[in-house]
This record gives C-alpha cells, sequence and structure tokens, in this order.
C-alpha cells in the first residue's frame, strides 16, 4: 500500500469515527422553506420542481453512454460504478421533483437515498479509474449499502423524536472530498481525467446557490438560487457524460472490442 492510498484510508476512518462520535444534529425545519414558492401550471413551487430535469436528462444520457459504443473501458466490469451513478442520478430527479411538491422531513428523503447511489457509485468508479479496479468493484455495493444506511439512519431517528442527520451530512462531504483527493494523488488510467475537477465545481457552485437561494430570488426577480442550484449539480452529471466520450485509455495495453452493452460484454476500444 502506497503513502497516498494511506492517505485516503485515514481520512475515511477519520470520517467515520466522526459520523459515531460526534453529537446529534437534528435537521433544521427551516431548511424546508424555499425562497420560491410561486405556483404555476397545476404544480406547487413550480421552478423548483421541473429544474429537475437536467437530473433526468443527464441521468438518461449517461446511461445510454455507458451502454452504448462511445465510452471507452478497459475491461467490462468498468461500467458498472459509472452506471450506477447514472442510475443515481436519474432516481435524483424523481426524488428531488417529489420532495419539492411538498416539502418535509418525510419527502426529503426520498430526495436524499437517490443522491448517496450517485455519490457512492462516483466514488467507485474513480477507485476503479485511479487505484485497482477490483478494489473499486468490491467496494461498490458496501459503499452503497453505507450509503443508504446514513439516510435510513436519519429518518428512524427523526421518527423517534430524536433526529440525527449528521452521518448522511458527513458521508456527502467525505464523498466530495474524497474526489478530490484522488483526483489530486492518483492519476486516472485514461485521459481527460481532470475533468472531474468540473464535476467538483459544478458541485461547490451548487452549494453556493443553494446557500443564497432568496439572495439570487432577490436579485434576478425570476429564479431563485435553489432552482439554480438543480442545474449546477445537474451540469456535475453531463460532466461525467463529456468525459466518457472523450476519454481514451492511457496505457498501450490491448483492448478487446465490444458490443458495448451492460451485460458484461467487452469494451470497444
Amino acid at each position: 500500500m502506497n503513502a497516498r492510498t494511506r492517505w485516503i484510508l485515514a481520512f475515511t476512518v477519520v470520517a467515520l469515527l466522526a459520523a459515531f462520535l460526534l453529537p446529534a444534529v437534528r435537521q433544521p425545519l427551516e431548511y424546508h422553506d424555499f425562497a420560491d414558492h410561486r405556483h404555476a401550471m397545476g404544480i406547487d413551487n413550480f421552478l423548483d420542481v421541473v429544474s429537475n430535469v437536467g437530473f433526468l436528462l443527464s441521468g438518461i444520457l449517461g446511461l445510454v453512454i455507458v451502454a452504448g459504443r462511445r465510452a471507452c473501458f478497459a475491461s467490462p466490469g468498468e461500467r458498472w460504478p459509472y452506471a450506477v451513478f447514472f442510475v443515481g442520478v436519474l432516481l435524483t430527479a424523481l426524488g428531488s421533483g417529489y420532495y419539492h411538491l411538498a416539502p418535509d422531513n418525510e419527502t426529503l428523503f426520498w430526495d436524499r437515498l437517490p443522491m448517496t447511489i450517485a455519490f457512492m457509485g462516483l466514488v467507485a468508479s474513480q477507485i476503479v479509474d485511479r487505484i485497482n479496479v477490483r478494489a473499486g468493484l468490491a467496494l461498490l455495493l458496501p459503499m452503497l449499502l453505507l450509503g443508504a444506511a446514513s439516510v435510513i439512519y436519519w429518518r428512524i431517528t427523526e421518527r423517534m423524536g430524536a433526529g440525527n442527520v449528521l452521518p448522511y451530512g458527513i458521508l456527502q462531504g467525505y464523498s466530495v472530498v474524497i474526489l478530490l483527493l484522488l483526483a489530486i494523488l492518483n492519476p486516472s488510467r485514461y485521459t481527460r481525467g481532470s475533468d472531474i475537477y468540473w464535476v467538483f465545481g459544478w458541485y461547490v457552485l451548487s452549494k453556493v446557490l443553494e446557500t443564497f437561494d432568496a439572495e439570487v430570488l432577490a436579485l434576478s426577480h425570476f429564479v431563485s438560487g435553489h432552482t439554480l442550484k438543480h442545474l449546477a449539480a445537474a451540469s456535475a452529471g453531463f460532466a461525467v457524460c463529456y468525459m466518457l466520450m472523450k476519454r481514451t485509455l492511457k496505457e498501450a495495453a490491448p483492448v478487446v472490442r465490444s458490443e458495448g452493452s451492460l451485460r458484461g460484454q467487452s469494451p470497444q476500444r
């Protein structure tokens, strides 16, 4: 195990300890009070709901790319973490749209659960691309279960009257930081590896827009920060789509051709 991998493992251990040992944090109820409550076409909170179409489009496009001939994968199994990521993005469109129809803790669960699928799928994909294929594929299912557990735990604690959103918050922060560490410390086996920084940038922008939800609406008089947050976060999915379409394998290793389906077939270049 090299020093770079040890740094990543150390950060993972610290994040897990923080999730278990830090004091509980309840979900603030004011979180659900978004700036834009406008009603249109029979839909409450119209723009916050329909702006989730960005997730829908990027999720569908990503699955088409992963399943098709345009994406470069050195081995068939490397497709799966990306497929999981785009499934998570697609489900986020449905979960977030449902949540914004009537925002509260119960509906927020269905927004956050698919987001953990996307986070964990993307982290696993970068472990595959940058550290070890077998390790990334082996970690995919445990990471998905851990992500789901953080949201389920939050929901259970809310229903019990205690409420602890901290493990989910740490998971989200961990996913972003670990992606950045993987990008900095471990070069990808593929070209376009630096495109992951665009994913990071779009995510950071989405959090800024979310923070200044009301201020953006007051300034624009048309669109809120949270609506733009959805579009910025969806752009991270489109950045992954672009990376997969444009990348090639750096190593001059033989690569088997394939029809490019998700059913375990070999890659095309």
